[in-house]
């Protein structure tokens, strides 16, 4: 098919302007997919690849061909910045052909979603959560605003593939497409997935179509990368070592730092100057402490500030500077951001990003890397991992930079893979169920039972779920008032279950903290949790503030700025790490590989790991005495197996090891004394694991382990089903441990189908 011909003449035209040559190879794929089937369509491609306009171009032409009646394309997407930005972009090419663009956030004034309401046409952009608010507070208005809805595109899909929100996303998918009578064609966009194949069968679920997965060249990926360490006090790992490094940027980054009391944050404030870069930071707190730092530096050098600061809890107002800031080509200032400036931005020319310490995934990896390189220029990632000294007395564990080590396997896993983390969609969401039970009843009003359990466990995400398991829900959710039974036999929404349902945070299936709202002045600066008395100093948007006023009634925080260096606090936040990032990372240690991307302190970092690594004897045992009864187990596996290894060994195998005192640094290492030796216990524990292991077993008694948002509404016996079944990797644990006894065994070889893979060296 010639794609560019079948585009409607204000495509052709836009892209005359734009000075484009030719169709990339994803814009005529998706061009062939789109216009030549009637099914579902996944684009997986690299970032800044044109995937966008990929999907759009041919969608606006269809609906330029024939115009819908109602809303013609619904757009989800999982950030308001990524609907933001691609609001403009999209105006820009709709507005010739008159077709409208609309935003539905928190952050979009009424009017302009009173426009949508009197007019419905085009397209909306939406986030999940908005999305859940307009099917339960506009229940009646969804068949007029999607009678005729076309198209559903899902961007970023990837971030909606491994837990709840996901779920709810294609929950209220099928729920809409049931209400307003339609069925939309989906289009899902990537460039990170995993399983490309499972990611197409979750995108159709329930839309009774198949998924295409276009096939086509995506090119040379041209990557510009380094990875330098830091201790946080001298001397640096290369101290006294006579070694020769090539540089692999084309300046030379291993500069000394500016003299300060932390050299790996001099190191970035040195290697942004004169240049727009981005700042990753694993958590909004030490987004918070990296932006402090940088601009006091700016201080004591006498420059201007070019720091700015961009995160989940800041104000809509702060974000959108950031943004603007860094689609600015002529700008030169930096930005220090969490996760919220991974996804799909575009923020124009950016030079080069800087990620302190590893992402918790390859996927976050890739996603944070392509910010750089667009328009022409290749992606260029510094990786700035920092340490403290190890004491002089510290054990084995502290010897290894996990970090170093970790961002290390990161990269060698897509170079030499591809591996991207898979999803994980064969869930039990006992969480979610009471969330879309709650939100169906809110929306649709009374319902018997069996119209709700109709509603709700046919919806394809709730697929594991049994009717039994959903009855014990629906009579917990009568006991405890969350929805009550009518007279006539029907259940409505009960007085206890509309406290939660009408409050707003409802509408996230997402863990959150109970925020404050911060001020000084007329200005909304953002949110934080457990405020400080007055008197005291909080850190928020990269600066110091001392706080005036707390009203606990009304949840704001009134404060003044000053002067100081404080940590922040936004809440917890876990990381969930892949077994197979753990395998390599035990390959990291073990092979005399040389990686041209390491600076010169990286490089003698990693050989006094590896090093440390030998004549422990970790590179042949799991498990390494650390003197008298004190052991350390090196299991190299990812979160959930490691959780499950851990409660295995507490609940299973203590009492035969004689085991005490067991403390994990999750999910790199455990601690522990034990009575027994190194061969009785690798005997015990595969014994103890060639018996019968319900998952259940695992969860200590009376614990209730609450995990998900909304597990406090869920009957005791679903929490600890769902903790046991979704969360523990009990199969994975258990080849681990039955792998340890083999003969020639490497302390890896147990895993998955990638084991084959991971031999030790010769």
């Amino acid at each position: 098919m010639n794609v560019f011909a079948r585009y409607a003449p204000f495509i052709q035209d836009y892209i005359y302007r734009s000075g484009w040559q030719a169709l990339r190879g994803v814009q005529n794929a998706a061009g062939d997919a789109i216009f030549g089937t009637e099914d579902n369509v996944l684009l997986t491609a690299s970032t800044a690849s044109g995937k966008t306009e990929a999907a759009f171009f041919p969608i606006l032409s269809l609906l330029d061909e024939d115009p819908s009646r109602t809303v013609g394309v619904l757009y989800i997407a999982p950030l308001k910045a990524l609907i933001n930005d691609q609001f403009g972009r999209l105006n820009e090419v709709c507005e010739e052909a008159g077709i409208p663009v609309f935003r539905w956030h928190g952050d979009v004034p009424q009017s302009q979603k009173r426009r949508l309401l009197r007019k419905p046409s085009g397209i909306l952009q939406i986030t999940p959560e908005s999305l859940e608010s307009l099917m339960i507070n506009k229940h009646m208005e969804i068949p007029s605003l999607f009678g005729d809805l076309r198209f559903i595109v899902i961007d970023e899909i990837h971030s909606l593939l491994r837990g709840d929100r996901g779920g709810q996303t294609f929950c209220l998918i099928e729920r809409l497409c049931r209400l307003a009578q339609c069925s939309p064609r989906r289009i899902g966009l990537s460039a990170t997935i995993g399983n490309p194949e499972e990611a197409g069968r979750f995108l159709a679920a329930g839309s009774g179509r198949p998924t295409v997965i276009p096939q086509f060249d995506g090119g040379r990926e041209v990557w510009r990368l380094s990875m330098e360490h830091f201790f946080n006090t001298p001397p640096q790992a290369d101290e006294g070592k006579d070694i020769q490094i090539v540089t692999p940027v084309p300046e030379a980054a291993s500069d000394l730092a500016p003299t300060a009391a932390d050299p790996g944050i001099g190191y970035i404030f040195e290697h942004t100057r004169g240049k727009k870069c981005l700042v990753f930071t694993n958590s909004r707190e030490e987004c918070e402490a990296v932006c402090q730092r940088l601009r006091q530096y700016c201080e004591a050098k006498h420059e201007p500030e070019r720091f700015l600061i961009h995160h989940g809890n800041l104000s809509a107002s702060y974000r959108e500077s950031a943004e603007e800031e860094m689609k600015d080509d002529s700008s030169l200032m930096s930005v220090c951001a969490t996760a919220t400036l991974e996804l799909g931005i575009d923020i124009g020319r950016l030079e080069r990003a800087f990620q302190i310490d590893a992402p918790f995934t390859v996927s976050g990896f890739l996603q944070r890397m392509g910010r750089t390189g667009r328009r022409g220029d290749p992606s260029e990632m510094w990786f700035v991992m920092r340490e403290e000294h190890p004491e002089a007395r510290a054990m084995l564990p502290d010897m290894i930079p996990w970090y170093l080590i970790q961002g290390i396997a990161l990269v060698q896993l897509y170079i030499e893979e591809r591996f991207v983390e898979p999803p994980r969609t064969d869930r039990l969401p006992y969480s979610l169920l009471y969330h879309q039970t709650m939100s169906t009843l809110a929306s649709c009003g009374e319902m018997t039972p069996g119209e709700l359990a109709s509603r709700v466990l046919s919806l394809s995400v709730f697929h594991r779920i049994s009717q039994d398991d959903f009855r014990l829900l629906l009579r917990h959710l009568l006991e405890i008032d969350h929805i009550n039974r009518t007279e006539n036999g029907g259940l409505i929404v009960g007085i206890t279950g509309e406290r939660v349902v009408n409050n707003y945070k409802f509408y996230a299936v997402f863990q959150e903290n109970i925020e404050y709202s911060v001020r000084s002045g007329s200005e909304e600066l953002g949110t934080i949790v457990k405020p400080p008395p007055v008197g005291d100093k909080i850190a928020i948007a990269g600066r110091v503030w001392v706080v005036e006023e707390v009203d606990h009634k009304k949840r704001d925080v009134y404060c003044t700025l000053v002067k100081g260096n404080i940590p922040a606090y936004f809440g917890d936040v876990a990381g969930d790490i892949h077994t197979h990032i753990l395998e390599r990372m035990y390959l990291v240690l073990s092979e005399q590989k040389a990686y041209p991307y390491l600076m010169r302190h990286a490089v003698c970092r990693l050989q006094d790991a590896r090093d440390a690594f030998w004549k422990s004897g970790m590179v042949a045992h799991p498990l390494v005495s650390l003197g008298g009864n004190m052991w350390a187990l090196f299991p190299w596996l990812g979160s959930y197996a490691f959780l499950a290894l851990e409660r295995f060994l507490k609940i299973r195998c203590a009492p035969l090891l004689g085991l005490k005192g067991l403390s994990p640094s999750r999910p790199y290492y455990m601690q522990f004394t034990m009575k027994v030796s190194e061969e009785e216990f690798y005997q015990i524990t595969a014994e103890e694991a060639e018996k019968p292991l319900d998952p259940l077993d695992l969860v200590y008694p009376k614990e209730i382990p609450v995990f998900e948002k909304y597990d406090e509404y869920v009957p005791d016996d679903l929490i600890r089903k769902g903790f046991a079944y979704d969360v523990l990797d009990v199969e994975g644990m258990k080849r681990r441990v039955l792998g340890w006894t083999s003969p020639n065994a490497s302390p890896i070889n147990s895993s998955d189908n990638n084991s084959s893979r991971l031999a030790l060296p010769s």
